[in-house]
């Protein structure tokens, strides 16, 4: 037996080991993509298992994350840190093989997955942030910015609508280094793929811009191998169309059954003799050489490159120094921008950070992202940066079209790649379409920004359709998603600050309309909630709130300091404050007071947590009619005269 099929058969069975031990597991598609995954590794992949952020490795996206026990037995043969033991731990508590790729937890995961079709997009984002380096880096006879991103798909990854938006997005950029994986085996759990969907996928891709290449034996090693290096000649994205066999082996191969499915110790025994292995968990001495001589060569084509890299600095000195300092995270100086805020007074919160934004691409180049077709709305565009297209590689202004859940993925992608901030930004209430991949967004603590305005029921003329009443709460419910909602300049200057010193997943949630001036406490909103104003002693009624209700707030305080004594604490980031220590939260949130009052256009039942069990919020509960934004927001009660009458009814109570 050739030691490429002993191999392939070493991977099928510890693989299917794995899943049995586990108890559960996806065996059909770790078992249909084992030889894909085999070629890509052995001949193809380029990575160094002793530097696996190597900057010019290749990339590679488990889009079909339930296909990753295959992956960990890959990764383990080839040499990365996962053991024998941990594939004996899949799927167990707090193991390095969890049942969907990590990228924290297993030792060569670039992107964690699960979702199905996020892993399309993401690939798309790391595809298009490798050509931002390349031509902007590389020379004649230097190209250091060199490699290729991989990704793996399902059937379930191409129906989703997702990777429909990104496959479109790069074929019309062209992003040539690109080579998806279709693992296409015709079955999805429920049964044949005919059932929902019987599309012509060459054609499909080949009307996107896509070059398409068939293999017909997607389970047999040397086929997938020559498609693979046919695809790297390309000069578009490519799609490798992979006829595979679920389940291949196995008793039910080829049905749904065995999908979900797990072999029993009697079918593993059968299963094994069949791929002529007689222990479990075990690796043969040439099976492990075969596979860590490909180990080695990833790492000679690592000193190789950082040989190549030394020539590169003396030969370009200037493009040498331009890209050492693309990584240095230069820190921009908030507290001098903050010194002349005073300038912006009375812009909105959107256009005012269009002007920050603009400061901020100046010293650092890493920053690119664009809109799902609303710049003029939302104002998020780097000035005098050019656009990104398939003859300008260097523009950093990128035009997602209206692909709202494509850009959060690729933005995610991009964020992965090395050191970049990628941003992007539409209407608060389009949010929607955004949360898989703003939720992925934080589990993997991606640096993607978000950027959404109209912020409230201020949208007026554009009626319900767009009034964003819930999204406030739907976005505070992703755990590790930093949401602002800056009052003024100040605050979205904190905002700005708090995210380039930590990083992680943030929103930034913008109001359309001219601000009312607040003087928000710049230092102290990076705590995430302050007392904008305090009682002249000791507080009666605490007013909470964000955004532009913090002026509301403030002007209702001064009605009812006729009667009472008031505070205002301001909110910009409700996640933050939660961080801050329990004698601080206390101080902010004023409990002894008689009455607590959350003031916010939105639903969001946070609130109640703070007012307490005699609180009062003063929220929106039902979408409003079309009118002038101002007219609205009174008539939804967001004026003095409203809040002031609801506060005191509830004192009298």
């Amino acid at each position: 037996m050739k030691i490429a099929d002993k191999t392939l058969n070493y991977v099928k069975s510890i693989t299917a080991q794995t899943i049995s031990k586990a108890g559960s597991g996806h065996t059909g598609a770790s078992l249909g993509v084992s030889a894909i995954m085999l070629a890509l590794f052995k001949d193809h992949y380029n990575f160094d298992i002793s530097d696996v952020d190597y900057l010019n490795r290749d990339r590679f996206v488990l889009s079909a994350g339930h296909a990753c026990p295959v992956y960990y037995t890959l990764l383990s043969l080839f040499g990365f840190d996962v053991s024998l033991q941990d594939l004996k731990d899949l799927r167990n508590y707090a193991s390095k093989t969890p049942g969907y790729p990590d990228n924290k937890l297993t030792d060569g995961v670039e992107v964690s997955t699960g979702p199905s079709g996020q892993g399309v997009a993401n690939a798309v984002g790391l595809a298009l942030a490798q050509t931002i380096m390349a031509e902007r880096f590389n020379s004649v006879g230097f190209p250091i910015i060199n490699h290729y991103t991989y990704c793996l798909a399902s059937d379930g990854c191409l129906m989703e609508g997702i990777s429909q938006e990104a496959c479109s997005f790069a074929g019309n950029l062209n992003l040539n280094k690109l080579i998806l994986l279709y693992d296409s085996n015709d079955v999805t759990m429920d049964g044949s793929l005919s059932m929902s969907n019987r599309e012509n996928v060459a054609k499909k891709f080949k009307a996107m811009g896509w070059n398409v290449i068939k293999c017909a034996n997607g389970n047999n090693f040397n086929a997938c191998s020559r498609a693979i290096n046919k695809a790297k000649s390309s000069s578009r994205p490519t799609i490798i169309i992979f006829k595979t066999t679920t389940g291949i082996g196995t008793a039910k191969e080829g049905t749904s059954s065995v999908h979900r499915g797990v072999l029993t110790s009697e079918e593993l025994k059968i299963f094994n003799k069949k791929m002529g292995v007689s222990e479990n968990f075990y690796i043969p001495n040439d099976v492990r050489d075969w596979c860590m001589a490909s180990s080695r060569m990833g790492k000679l084509n690592h000193e190789k490159w950082n040989q190549d890299l030394a020539v590169y600095a003396n030969s370009n000195p200037e493009l040498y120094r331009q890209f050492t300092n693309f990584f240095d995270k230069r820190k921009v100086d908030f507290d001098k921008i903050a010194r002349n805020a005073y300038k912006w007074e009375g812009l909105s919160s959107k256009d005012v950070n269009k002007i920050i934004l603009n400061e901020i691409c100046e010293k650092l180049y890493q920053v690119v992202g664009g809109t799902a077709d609303c710049i003029q709305s939302t104002s998020v565009f780097i000035e005098n940066a050019g656009n990104y297209n398939t003859g300008n590689r260097r523009g950093r202004n990128i035009h997602f079209g209206v692909r709202e859940h494509a850009m959060a993925g690729i933005v995610n992608g991009i964020s992965l790649y090395e050191d970049f901030v990628p941003f992007c930004s539409t209407y608060l209430s389009f949010s929607n379409y955004m949360l898989p991949a703003i939720r992925m967004s934080a589990i993997m603590g991606c640096n993607s920004l978000f950027f959404f305005t109209s912020d409230s029921i201020y949208v007026g003329k554009d009626g319900m359709v767009v009034q964003p009443i819930e999204q406030l709460g739907q976005l505070r419910a992703i755990k590790d998603l930093n949401v602002f909602r800056p009052c003024d300049i100040n605050e979205l200057l904190a905002g700005y600050k708090y995210f380039f010193r930590e990083g992680g997943a943030t929103a930034f949630v913008l109001a359309s309309q001219a601000t009312e001036i607040v003087d928000g406490k710049y230092k102290e909103a990076e705590l995430g909630g302050y007392i904008l104003k305090p009682a002249k002693k000791e507080a009666d009624i605490v007013l909470y709130a964000t955004g532009s209700e913090v002026a509301l707030a403030m002007a209702v305080a001064n009605e009812l300091e006729k009667k009472y004594d008031v505070s205002v604490v301001s909110m910009p980031c409700i996640e933050i404050f939660e961080r801050q220590s329990s004698l601080y939260k206390n101080k902010v949130l004023q409990k002894g007071a008689s009455l607590r009052v959350a003031i916010e256009a939105s639903n969001d039942n946070v609130w109640y947590k703070f007012v307490g069990d005699n609180g009062l919020v003063i929220s929106v509960e039902d979408y409003q009619p079309s009118g002038e934004g101002k007219e609205v927001y009174s008539k939804a009660g967001f004026n003095v005269k409203d809040v002031v009458k609801k506060i005191s009814k509830k004192l009298t109570k």
